[in-house]
């Protein structure tokens, strides 16, 4: 009995402890899957921090964006010149992906011509009949067959919204042929200028491979690239192969809903886009997208290649934009015709930036102390005259109305002063010079504290002055309260034998270079310029430049001439608005207690508000004296 009693446990154990053997044994290889896991994963996120920090592109998405109607001969041509393109590096990944938009015909009630619609419809039969057949390899084909026609604005607008920052969209019309070269192109572009941080810009809003053809600003340059460049910078859009980045075209998208719900229309006086929208109308979609870069100060990417070659053609067939086949408008770019370095972009500031008259841009000039300044001011004078502009205390759609008075006057030898602002880099960015005062004064003013805006105005425009005297340059220095309507008579008025011409109430100084003015401004007003600053730099009552430099002046013994200005308001009071320019006087001026509305009425009423409600300029104006 003894040992039937042990005997039993034993046999009733074993079973329990091979099911516990079985448990351990699972949890352990949890244990060790988690850990691997664990493992990997820092692995995979080291690996994305040195590419992040290596520069490297993360993958992206690439989308073909194929607008076609009811020409089946130009869509067949145009989808195998972009199957047999070179897709190397993509491929593999599946990243390229195709996306075809079939516009449908017109369905009028009023059409009562049967044989018509049947032909439509077997037309509409034989391009889907081709898409459906096609064989695309490197990624996903998508069909979008519409139920109603859209037309080219249509098909355009609505065939991307970006998923995301990471997604660009290659739109291609169906009478357009592609180089076999051009994804290759493409993808360096993406990668040099949006993902590599020492070259993007977003100003940049995406690629144009057809050759650049003409000028839409009216009375603009010809359109002359250096031979030796094949990338430069241009703002019109081209349609005939656009590579999109995401966020300009979400923005642009937004904007054309805003200014469509406010029956807007996009007229750009002084552009031959004007007179498309008025033939074609809501046709056609350039139009749009050209007044959205103008009021944003946007530029495309676009290439010059030898021998009228490109990266794409367009076979321009009888359509929208061409009431009869026209032909090719260029060669293919194929293998044989680039060398090695092909693909081998420069970095972005190394191109020349061009705007709508193919006038050059030039972003990005901030300067931040004296030596910066010595450099940049040859490049921005203009008979050696540099026009300063204080950009304290000033109000945005006053200094872009200013700017494009500017541009009316074909003044272009103009440099902005002020504190970093939002308006300040936005102005480098647009291609207008501008001074960071507070790092320029910094390693200007030994012991510098905390200024007051208007000391800081003062020592800015002071030693300004200083350097443009020290090159031979005459300063015209204007407060943000002034606006220069006609520079010719100015200029005849400071031809005269006085060195100083002051506006005190409008915050206008006109500095004459000579040996004379520069001995005193260096040698005297400089000094006391800068003592009468820094005595109370943080005081509360402002510093009035322009006044304290005609005491100063007036001190030595000098003769100062009065600028003649017209008063628009001279206090808060809106009964005290002049109601007439005046005979030939140059400049406008107002108070700046006057309310921003008022000021901005009256200079409507006097035909000098010259920006939209996007605070753009509503012409484009071009000059053949364009530099």
């Amino acid at each position: 009995m003894a040992t039937m009693a042990f005997t039993q446990p034993k046999k009733t154990r074993l079973p329990l402890l091979l099911f516990l053997l079985c448990i351990s044994v699972i949890i352990l290889l949890i244990l060790l899957s988690e850990t691997t896991h664990s493992v990997s994963t820092q692995q995979q996120d080291t690996t994305l921090l040195q590419n992040h920090n290596n520069n490297k592109a993360p993958p992206f998405t690439f989308l073909i964006k194929v607008l076609t109607f009811n020409r089946p001969h130009s869509l067949s041509r145009c989808l195998l010149s972009l199957s047999a393109a070179d897709y190397a590096l993509a491929g593999a990944a599946r990243r390229v992906h195709l996306h075809v938009y079939v516009d449908h015909f017109s369905l009028s009630p009023d059409d009562g011509d049967k044989s018509a619609v049947g032909d439509r419809l077997s037309n509409a039969k034989e391009i889907l009949d081709l898409v459906d057949e096609f064989e695309w390899r490197f990624g996903e084909k998508l069909v979008h067959y519409r139920t109603a026609n859209a037309g080219l604005q249509g098909q355009w607008l609505e065939a991307w919204w970006p998923s995301s920052d990471h997604e660009f969209a290659f739109v291609v019309e169906d009478d357009l042929e592609v180089s076999p070269l051009y994804f290759g192109f493409l993808e360096s572009v993406i990668r040099s200028y949006y993902y590599d941080r020492s070259n993007y810009n977003p100003s940049v809003y995406g690629a144009s491979l057809q050759r650049p053809r003409f000028v839409p600003g009216k009375h603009g340059n010809k359109l002359h690239v250096d031979p030796k460049t094949n990338v430069f910078l241009y703002q019109l859009v081209g349609t005939w192969g656009q590579l999109l980045f995401p966020k300009p075209w979400k923005e642009f998208r937004l904007w054309y809903d805003e200014h469509k719900s406010k029956d807007k229309k996009p007229f750009l006086d002084g552009m031959v886009t004007n007179g498309w929208y008025k033939r074609l109308g809501e046709r056609i979609w350039t139009p749009w997208f050209i007044k959205f870069i103008h009021s944003r100060g946007y530029f495309n990417i676009y290439t010059s290649f030898q021998n009228e070659r490109a990266l794409s053609v367009s076979h321009r067939d009888a359509g929208v934009n061409y009431g009869k086949t026209a032909g090719p408008d260029s060669q293919l770019l194929n293998r044989s015709t680039v060398g090695s370095d092909f693909l081998k972009l420069q970095p972005l500031s190394n191109l020349k930036w061009y705007d709508y008259c193919f006038g050059e841009v030039v972003p990005g000039r901030v300067v931040r102390s004296v030596d910066e300044l010595g450099v940049i001011l040859p490049s921005v004078q203009r008979e050696k005259v540099v026009v300063l502009v204080s950009l304290f205390a000033a109000e945005k759609m006053f200094v872009r109305n200013l700017l494009c008075h500017f541009e009316k006057i074909d003044t272009r030898n103009h440099i902005f002063i002020g504190p970093s602002s939002e308006l300040f880099y936005d102005l480098s960015r647009r291609g207008h010079p501008v001074i960071d005062a507070d790092m320029f004064l910094d390693k200007l003013v030994k012991g510098k504290t905390s200024y007051s805006n208007s000391v800081s105005e003062a020592l800015g425009n002071a030693y300004v002055v200083k350097k443009c005297l020290e090159l031979g340059y005459s300063t015209w220095v204007f407060s943000s309260n002034a606006l220069l309507v006609d520079r010719g008579p100015l200029l005849d008025r400071v031809r005269s034998e006085h060195d100083f011409y002051i506006g005190e109430s409008s915050g206008i100084l006109i500095v004459k270079s000579s040996s004379v003015t520069q001995k005193l401004w260096s040698n005297e007003l400089l000094n006391s310029i800068v003592s009468s600053a820094t005595k109370n730099p943080s005081s509360k009552q402002g510093l009035d430049f322009i006044h304290l430099v005609k005491e100063l002046v007036e001190r030595k013994g000098k003769m100062i001439k009065t600028v003649e200005t017209m008063s628009i308001a001279k206090n808060t009071n809106a009964n005290s608005v002049n109601q007439s320019l005046g005979d030939g006087k140059p400049v406008a001026c107002w108070s700046p207690e006057v309310d921003s509305t008022i000021i901005q009425t009256k200079l409507a009423e006097l035909n000098l508000w010259l920006i939209d409600d996007d605070l753009s300029c509503k012409a484009v104006i071009c000059h053949s004296s364009l530099r």
